[in-house]
C-alpha cells in the first residue's frame, strides 16, 4: 500500500512493485524486468527460448496474463472475509490503484463469473500444451520463461491462497491433474533455487537509494526516434532533455512520473529523476500499457 517512501527517493511516484535497479537504471513494469535480465550477460542459461515460435508462446503467454485478463480474474477471486479487505486504508489503496470505488462485498457478485473465466485457463493449459505429459510447457529440462508468464496466477490461485478458497469440485488435482501437478513443479524449483541462493541481503531504503544513485550507468544513452508516432503527434516534436510525464494506462493511472526525456523508441521511454539526498536515475518503462506525453508544468522546481 501507499506511500512507498523506499521508491519516492528514487523521485519516482509509479505504484506498483517491484522495481528493478541494475546500475543507476530503473525499471517499471515486470514485463521489460523479466527482458533486462534476459539481456544480462552471463554463465547461467536464459530462461526465454531462442527458437522464434517458442517466443510467440512466450509472449501471447505473457499478454494472456495481464492484458488478457487472467490475472484480473485471479483478484476478483480474492476471498471477501479476508481481514486486509476489510481495512479502510487499503480500501482507499485500491481505490486509488483501480480509479474506482473498491466494494470487497461486490466481489461476491462476480465470483460465479470469474470462476467461470479461471476454469477455461485450466482446461486450455490440461487439454493443449501439457496435455502430452511433458513437465514444462516448452518440453524445457527445467522451467522456463513460457511457465513463468503463465503460473503466477495460477499459483497465487492454488498455493497462494487458503485451502478451499476454490471449488473443489472443480479445481483440484483430481479435476486437473497436470495443470497441478505443473503448478506444484514449479514450486519446488522456486523453492531449490531460493536454498541454492540463499538469504539476499537486506538493506534500509536510504541505503539502498544512494547505493543506486552512487553506482553506474548500466546502459548506454540511446537516442529519441523523432519519427515515433507520440513523439511527432507533439506540437513541436518531443526532444531529448524535454519534461515528459509517463504514467500507466492499465492501473495505478493516477500517479504520473515527470522527467527529463533521456530515449523513446518502439519499446521504450526512459527519463531521468533525481535522487532524494542528490544525484539522479534513469527511468526504463515499456511502451506497451504507458502512456508518455509533455508535461505540463515542466520539470519540478529544482529538478535535474
Amino acid at each position: 500500500m501507499l506511500p512507498r517512501p523506499d521508491v519516492a527517493r528514487l523521485g519516482i511516484a509509479y505504484r506498483r512493485i517491484p522495481i528493478m535497479a541494475i546500475g543507476r537504471d530503473v525499471y517499471l513494469d515486470t514485463r521489460l524486468q523479466l527482458r533486462k535480465l534476459e539481456e544480462l550477460p552471463g554463465p547461467k542459461p536464459k530462461l526465454g527460448s531462442e527458437r522464434g515460435d517458442d517466443q510467440v508462446v512466450e509472449r501471447l503467454l505473457s499478454i494472456a496474463a495481464t492484458d488478457g485478463g487472467v490475472f484480473r480474474t485471479a483478484a476478483a477471486l480474492l476471498p471477501p472475509t479476508l481481514p486486509l479487505l476489510k481495512d479502510p486504508a487499503f480500501q482507499r489503496d485500491r481505490a486509488d490503484l483501480m480509479g474506482a470505488p473498491f466494494d470487497p462485498e461486490a466481489l461476491s457478485h462476480g465470483r460465479p463469473e470469474a470462476l467461470r473465466e479461471l476454469l477455461g485457463v485450466f482446461e486450455l493449459l490440461e487439454t493443449t500444451l501439457l496435455a502430452d505429459g511433458r513437465n514444462w510447457l516448452l518440453k524445457t529440462d527445467g522451467p522456463g520463461l513460457a511457465d513463468l508468464e503463465a503460473v503466477w496466477p495460477l499459483h497465487w490461485m492454488t498455493i497462494g491462497m487458503p485451502p478451499g478458497h476454490l471449488p473443489q469440485d472443480h479445481f483440484s488435482p483430481a479435476t486437473f491433474p497436470k495443470v497441478y501437478a505443473w503448478i506444484r513443479r514449479f514450486d519446488a524449483a522456486v523453492s531449490e533455487a531460493s536454498a541454492k541462493l540463499g538469504k539476499p541481503k537486506t538493506l534500509k531504503g536510504g541505503e539502498a537509494a544512494r547505493l543506486v544513485a552512487q553506482a553506474p550507468w548500466h546502459e548506454a544513452e540511446r537516442p529519441v526516434d523523432a519519427a515515433d508516432f507520440v513523439a511527432a503527434a507533439v506540437q513541436g516534436g518531443i526532444r531529448k532533455g524535454d519534461a515528459v510525464a509517463v504514467r500507466p494506462t492499465d492501473t495505478g493511472t493516477s500517479r504520473t512520473d515527470t522527467g527529463a526525456l533521456v530515449s523513446l523508441d518502439k519499446d521504450e521511454v526512459v527519463f531521468e529523476t533525481s535522487v532524494e539526498g542528490g544525484g539522479s536515475v534513469r527511468v526504463h518503462a515499456p511502451r506497451h500499457g504507458f502512456r508518455v506525453t509533455r508535461a505540463k508544468d515542466g520539470l519540478p522546481s529544482g529538478k535535474l
